[in-house]
């Protein structure tokens, strides 16, 4: 049976998503789906959006093999509660598989099952998490990871890769792949979480060097070491260098590099553009510079990138998600939610 743990002020699709992806492969394996949304207090919990969902109380999680901890708004209520953390590390004790899905993460990271564990969270919130525990192997850009028995995952709709990963060991790769068909999403997304965030992640709340990037973002093809950045900043370059890293929480040389991958996979994933071409306008030189850069951020080269935008676009030229048809047993219909 699966859990799905919520709060007051949960973001809804962080239990959602899952709960779609557990009852769609339910049906394409033909397997009856059992799944409890639970919180401290049974009844109508409200999330972020407003919209309710009724809850369980902890007592009918007897019979959970996986927990997935929402996050949200309201996460640190859940991750203060004696109760709730004594739950969650119950469970684990019992060797129940524990996931969190984005600031779910703070719950488990307080029941002390991310200590010496590889873990991640939302991209907004690295910083955070990171001077908060630091006994954590935080892997920033990942999707989702997974240390043993205990799963991680990135923001919000990452809840879905980490879901679709859990069915993949459970039922297989046929099944993940048929659920993720019916969802109209890929089986495995590409690349890490690093593709979604923007220039802001990299701004302050003053804006300090917000100029500055913005004007790198527009001039990649130029050297922007870090004495021509400091140049421009009007600071000298071990002044700039310690500011910058103190006010970003990257040096000078990795946001660089962040803009010039940012703003080089929009191109190539986008364009016709020659890949050649797109290494020396973005700054990179030579494209097997840039190779190895998608390598570190996304886990593939810019080739493989530019082939799944190209099936994606072929993909939403067909047939809508109703045409999509999952081979179930007459009765899979039926599945056993309990919520």
């Amino acid at each position: 049976m699966i859990g799905i743990l919520i709060f007051p002020d949960f973001q809804l699709l962080d239990a959602a998503g899952p709960i779609s992806v557990f009852e769609i492969a339910a049906r394409a394996s033909g397997k009856p789906l059992a799944l409890r949304v639970l919180a401290l207090n049974a009844g109508a919990v409200r999330s972020s959006s407003g919209v309710e969902m009724m809850a369980r109380d902890f007592k009918s999680a007897n019979a959970i093999t996986t927990l997935v901890v929402a996050g949200g708004a309201g996460v640190s209520a859940p991750a203060g509660c004696p109760a709730t953390l004594a739950f969650v590390q119950r469970l684990a004790r019992r060797g129940v598989r524990i996931a969190s899905v984005c600031s779910g993460a703070y719950v488990l990271a307080e029941a002390g099952l991310l200590d010496g564990r590889r873990a991640t969270t939302h991209w907004g919130r690295t910083r955070e998490f990171v001077a908060r525990y630091p006994k954590v192997k935080f892997e920033p850009d990942q999707i989702f990871t997974r240390d043993g028995n205990v799963w991680t995952s990135a923001g919000i709709s990452a809840g879905i890769d980490l879901a679709l990963a859990m069915v993949t060991e459970d039922h297989g790769e046929e099944i993940a792949q048929a659920t993720a068909r019916q969802l109209v999403l890929y089986h495995r997304r590409s690349g890490g979480q690093s593709q979604f965030s923007s220039l802001l992640e990299l701004k302050t709340p003053n804006g300090r060097f917000g100029g500055l990037l913005s004007w790198a973002r527009e001039n990649l093809d130029a050297r922007l070491t870090v004495e021509d950045l400091a140049d421009r900043a009007g600071m000298s370059a071990r002044h700039f260098a310690r500011a910058f890293a103190a006010e970003t929480g990257t040096t000078p040389s990795k946001a660089i590099e962040r803009l010039r991958i940012e703003v080089a996979r929009e191109r190539v994933q986008s364009s016709r553009e020659a890949i050649e071409r797109v290494a020396e306008t973005t700054g990179f030189g030579d494209p097997e510079r840039m190779r190895r850069a998608f390598i570190r951020a996304f886990g593939q080269p810019p080739q493989a990138l530019r082939r799944a935008a190209r099936a994606g676009q072929r993909s939403n030229g067909g047939r809508c998600a109703s045409d999509e048809r999952v081979d179930a047993a007459p009765d899979a219909s039926r599945a056993d939610v309990a919520v």
